[in-house]
């Protein structure tokens, strides 16, 4: 059953690859106007391509539609992402846009952005003072990559995670899926206690403890190593392949420029990453701030932005519709 479940998710992929275009020019139909309003904007962090894309895009699509951006960006230090909601409630924006972030943290201060009457949306940020988040549709997200996984290993195997930051809402989702769905493949088993990435020397840390697990566990005692997001899959990736242990392959999600190359390689260990559309869901948010600001009460509390499985078999055509052909 599974197999027809992922040969599905394979050819929705290949769809999703044929229309994404279409849908990016689709969403920019009768956006209204933000002239002369000021949106703040809030960001965990930019050190990683996701992050930047996704802020870029706020900030892009703020001027495009006529406002002002308030951006700031708390540099990956949660009290500086406080202290800078903080100034945001202050100078009282038309509305503010908060991205990413631990949620049990950073909810007191949300509620206070909704509490001061400001209008707030999130990006990868599941909150109740929300009006509505934008994101990708990180349960899918996390079947999709589980269920490559999954048959990929043909139902057996020994795994290794990375876990670091379950505290992040999009995480947990995708941590969560891929044990719902190892729950029904009891022969794939987690060998080792939940890795904890790190920022920042993300891919540093994630090669050095990799190399040593590689030395722990001989040839054949492990079969794949899964990251919820994909800077980690970048040194576990390294590590294997400069340790010749080509039975083993590496999974992700975010669908940075680098592991999308790396998936391309045929000589890579990557074998899957679930790339998303980081300046898209960024200018997406944007969108329906401009759409309630104008009125439009029928919003959803969440708006998701199509991803794709990027495999060694479609990463080519992935790398052209996610604009990643020149990147280096």
């Amino acid at each position: 059953m599974h197999k027809h479940r992922l040969a599905g998710l394979l050819l929705a992929s290949a769809s999703l690859l044929a229309g994404l275009s279409l849908h990016a020019r689709a969403a920019d139909a009768s956006i209204p106007s933000l002239a002369g309003k000021r949106i703040g904007i809030t960001v965990a962090g930019t050190d990683h391509y996701w992050d930047l894309k996704a802020y870029q895009g706020q900030i892009d699509e703020v001027k495009r539609l006529g406002g002002t951006p308030i951006a700031l960006d708390g540099g990956r230090k949660e009290s500086q992402q406080i202290a800078q909601i903080q100034t945001l409630i202050a100078q009282k924006p038309d509305a503010i846009i908060e991205t990413l972030g631990t949620a049990s943290v950073l909810e007191p201060w949300l509620k206070k952005i909704r509490d001061a009457g400001i209008p707030l949306f999130t990006v990868d940020t599941a909150s109740p003072s929300s009006i509505n988040v934008t994101t990708s549709d990180n349960f899918y997200i996390g079947e999709q990559l589980a269920l490559k996984l999954v048959n990929d290993l043909r139902g057996e195997g020994n795994i290794l995670v990375f876990n670091g930051f379950y505290g992040v809402p999009v995480v947990a989702m995708r941590y969560d899926q891929l044990k719902a769905v190892l729950k029904w493949y009891p022969k794939i088993k987690i060998i080792q206690p939940e890795l904890r990435d790190v920022i920042p020397n993300t891919v540093q840390d994630a090669y050095a403890q990799i190399s040593q697990l590689l030395n722990k566990y001989p040839q054949g005692s492990v079969q794949a190593i899964w990251a919820a997001w994909d800077v980690p899959q970048i040194g576990a990736t390294q590590a294997v392949d400069a340790a010749g242990r080509s039975e083993i392959k590496t999974y992700a999600v975010d669908g940075s420029p680098d592991v999308v190359s790396l998936v391309k390689d045929p000589k890579s260990s990557a074998a899957a990453v679930v790339a998303q559309q980081p300046y898209l869901i960024g200018q997406t948010a944007v969108q329906n701030v401009a759409k309630y600001l104008a009125g439009d009460r029928s919003l959803p509390p969440a708006t998701y932005v199509p991803a794709i499985l990027v495999t060694k078999e479609n990463a080519a055509q992935a790398q052209q519709t996610l604009g990643q052909s020149d990147d280096k």
